[in-house]
């Protein structure tokens, strides 16, 4: 019980790891623990549309993704260009001792592989949780987010993957909320 209130208390560190990479746009902030769920979302909905693939596992690796950086921390592009993170001792120091470490790391090293389908759908997601988060910048008047959507978008390999991107670059991203054509703006419940 000690190691599992541990591993728990570990992945709550993600929740107080920033992504980094956010302080170049000049605008935001986003947790680990944050990227980390709408990912997941995302690939599940990658998941659904593919309809061949494990959905189970695919939740699994979104979840799991980026957990190593509890340990390491979130390393933007800029850093990676100059640091290398011994992201396989952190797997394995994190694992060590849970019941469930070994399917961890090997999830973990599919996931790093990016070559099972599942693998190339969390990636996908991985990188369309970014692409929402850029749109959200841009529909806010952050000019520098929409030079870095298509560098995000070319990273994606899957078509369905690149048929949701366009949907997000042509919707607004405060359209799902805000009816325009509702009474209800003006009267509010009295519609």
């Amino acid at each position: 019980m000690d190691r599992l209130a541990d591993f728990l208390f570990e992945t709550g560190m993600l929740k107080r790891t920033p992504r980094t990479g956010w302080q170049f746009l000049g605008s935001g902030a986003e947790s680990v623990a944050e990227h980390v769920f709408r990912s997941a979302m995302i690939a599940y909905v990658l998941a659904k549309m593919d309809g061949e693939v494990d959905v189970g596992k695919v939740l699994k690796m979104a979840l799991f993704h980026d957990l190593p950086e509890a340990r390491t921390g979130d390393l933007n592009y800029m850093n990676q260009k100059y640091t290398k993170v011994d992201e396989a001792r952190a797997i394995a120091d994190m694992t060590e001792g849970l019941e469930f470490g070994g399917e961890m790391t090997g999830i973990l090293e599919e996931f790093n592989a990016h070559e099972s389908r599942e693998a190339i759908l969390v990636k996908d997601a991985d990188n369309l949780e970014m692409l929402l988060q850029l749109k959200e910048h841009h529909d806010v008047g952050n000019p520098n987010a929409k030079e870095w959507m298509p560098f995000t978008m070319r990273r994606l390999k899957t078509d369905a993957a690149k048929k949701l991107a366009e949907a997000i670059n042509e919707r607004n991203s405060s359209t799902w909320w805000f009816d325009q054509d509702s009474d209800w703006w003006v009267k509010g419940g009295k519609v």
